[in-house]
């Protein structure tokens, strides 16, 4: 199944209904990371948040998800765009821990830090708002970020399967929102029915779609599948991003880097995509300083 996701409108009920499917971007993120088990997981999840919030952007607006904790991952990094382009890391993506059981993945990340959430919605200031950290449940703190901060009833549920050495088969999440006036009736209506699911990810592991879980959340209730958007995993580093990191040390600093080493190498944190620049490559960089 490629990845993707679906958005969904009960315009009577007041809801939307957002479901998603990103087995592929998270396993190409843990490919990149080379992360192990837990990591690999946590990161799937964050990366699935990024894409339900991604869901509800307008055109060409971004976002970016920081979850800060006190647990052994310390930081995860997550960013969407509104075309379903999705990027991010764990700070810490070696942590040697056998997988046991989905709650496993919560201490992972710790029950005390910050979630930070930067928007970019085209204005000249970015918008950012901060909540503290509950119990390091990512969709669980994406669920309690939308109803403090955004002050707007929602639900957000992420799970997955995994193989017998802990590497994530299928990972997916579901995005339950009131529409104006907000009313969280309806929400808990729909929580209700997702406790009668089995979690998205077994559902996807079945061989569910993400039309086949909506229709499932919405029962008898009257919908409409607003879009199916594709989802994958781009960074937007460059070659030319890799200069002008280099270019902003100064040209002192590049003259050290030429002196002492001859060569270096510029690594994106997102996607481990690596850029070489030769001695001659410095050296011209600094003629245009």
């Amino acid at each position: 199944m490629n990845d993707y996701l679906v958005r969904a409108l009960a315009r009577e009920a007041g809801v939307r209904v957002i479901v998603s499917a990103n087995t592929g971007l998270a396993l190409e993120a843990a490919d990149r990371h080379g992360t192990f088990p837990i990591a690999g997981i946590a990161l799937s999840h964050a990366l699935t948040g990024a894409a339900l919030m991604g869901a509800l952007l307008k055109v060409r607006q971004r976002i970016a998800m920081k979850f800060e904790g006190s647990g052994p991952l310390q930081k995860i990094l997550v960013e969407s765009d509104s075309n379903g382009r999705i990027r991010g890391y764990v700070s810490q993506p070696l942590i040697d821990l056998p997988y046991r059981d989905r709650e496993q993945i919560a201490a992972a990340l710790g029950d005390t830090g910050l979630l930070t959430v930067v928007k970019d919605t085209g204005l000249p200031e970015l918008s950012e708002s901060t909540v503290p950290l509950g119990n390091g449940n990512i969709a669980a703190e994406l669920t309690y970020f939308l109803n403090q901060s955004e002050q707007i009833p929602s639900l957000i549920e992420i799970s997955h399967t995994v193989d017998g050495e802990g590497t994530v088969q299928t990972v997916g999440g579901l995005l339950i929102q009131a529409l104006p006036p907000y009313e969280s009736d309806i929400v808990q209506q729909l929580r209700n029915s997702t406790q009668e699911l089995p979690p998205v990810g077994d559902l996807l592991s079945s061989g569910k779609t993400p039309e086949e879980i909506a229709a499932l959340l919405f029962g008898e209730m009257p919908y409409k599948i607003l879009e199916k958007r594709p989802l994958h995993f781009e960074c937007g580093c460059s070659r030319s991003r890799s200069e002008q990191a280099l270019i902003s040390l100064g040209a002192e600093e590049l003259r050290q880097i030429i002196a002492t080493e001859g060569e270096t190498i510029v690594d994106c944190h997102f996607c481990h995509e690596q850029y070489l620049f030769s001695r001659e490559d410095l050296e011209a960089l600094l003629e245009t300083m």
